[in-house]
């Protein structure tokens, strides 16, 4: 008998899995963002990352560490339907190298699995109505060098990620990421981030027990196994940076980014085979104590219900604040269309050892 079967298990396992081998969108969790500082800037900071968090946008960052630091960050989307949590701890090895360790969780808990609601002979048992979690996870770390004659600043991640769709479905993955960053007298900054270089690659397993509770509850749909492999593009990230000082108190910094991926989105420029949104974020500085931010990026071609094509834009807004060697930040984020209402407050929390010690 067809059993009945909730949106997020059939979307979770249908949409997740059952794809091609290389995906437009894929470990997409990755590509939330970390540090509401960062955030508030439309993610903008591929070339002006220079703390703990450089371990995420661009590893290259890492080299500006003067001491030990630590990250940490909540945030919840969705109207709370799913939590985004991350741990990050970088320290320096001397005045040349770097190294750091970050943890990511994005998951939604508490989803109902109805798959046994209704027995083979048709009677409905709210007793074996369960819960179960789809997270996802990525252990990230990092190395930087600089080299000295080119002025050159170098980093990398080795990323391990693990995919969890409650007793369904689960996955390892492993992939790489380069970032280089260059400066001139401090003013000047640029960054590349290169996400997925060598394609970062996702092994499925499939719970065929439980595939077969849900195998053709909807016609159409789920009738064959999911695909077990899954790939994930490189993406690349490119900034400038320029720091304005004035008189000794204030200061601003502008960045422009862009984001590409190989392949055709819907991003502001799209190709066949190329893609490229730009952002641009400023940040306001009083006294190296209190920050003002905002951002605008993702840049997004759409329809409206008229059949017209729009623009959409993601806008942000940020503060911050920073006392000895605690620093507090916060960014009012929307998920990526400026006329819905689902905005998102983000805090986060960064702690430099070196006013500790």
């Amino acid at each position: 008998m067809t059993r009945p079967i909730i949106f997020w298990t059939l979307a979770l396992l249908s949409v997740t899995l059952n794809a091609q081998t290389s995906r437009k969108y894929s470990n997409e969790f990755l590509n939330i963002g970390v540090d509401a500082g960062a955030l508030g800037m439309a993610s903008a900071v591929v070339a002006s990352s220079g703390d703990v968090h450089s371990g995420y946008w661009n590893p290259a960052g890492l080299l500006s560490l003067e001491d030990q630091q630590m990250g940490l960050m909540h945030a919840s989307y969705f109207a709370n339907i799913a939590n985004y949590d991350y741990a990050a701890f970088a320290m320096p090895l001397d005045q040349d190298r770097a190294v750091g360790i970050s943890l990511i969780r994005f998951g939604v808990d508490n989803i109902l699995n109805t798959t046994q609601l209704i027995d083979s002979q048709g009677n409905i048992n709210y007793d074996n109505i369960t819960l179960f979690s789809a997270a996802d996870y990525a252990l990230t770390f990092s190395f930087a060098k600089r080299l000295q004659l080119s002025g050159i600043e170098l980093g990398g991640n080795a990323k391990i990620i693990r995919r969890i769709i409650g007793d369904f479905a689960s996955s390892w993955g492993f992939g790489f990421d380069l970032g280089m960053q260059y400066k001139i007298r401090d003013r000047w900054q640029f960054g590349l981030m290169l996400r997925d270089i060598t394609t970062t690659f996702n092994t499925w397993q499939v719970n065929q027990e439980a595939f077969s509770t849900i195998s053709g509850a909807v016609f159409g749909q789920n009738q064959e196994a999911p695909e077990t492999t899954e790939l994930t593009l490189p993406k690349a990230q490119l900034g400038a940076s320029r720091l304005w000082e004035f008189r000794a108190d204030m200061s601003l910094r502008a960045e422009l980014d862009l984001n590409m991926r190989f392949t055709q989105t819907n991003d502001i420029i799209a190709t066949q085979g190329f893609s490229m949104t730009p952002a641009l974020g400023l940040e306001f500085g009083y006294l190296d104590i209190v920050y003002a931010r905002m951002g605008a990026g993702n840049l997004q071609n759409g329809v409206d219900i008229f059949g017209e094509t729009t623009t959409e834009f993601q806008p942000n807004l940020g503060l911050g604040f920073k006392y000895k060697g605690i620093k507090v930040d916060y960014a009012l984020t929307d998920i990526g269309d400026q006329s819905t209402a689902l905005y998102s407050n983000i805090f986060s929390l960064t702690l430099d050892w070196s006013y500790f010690r």
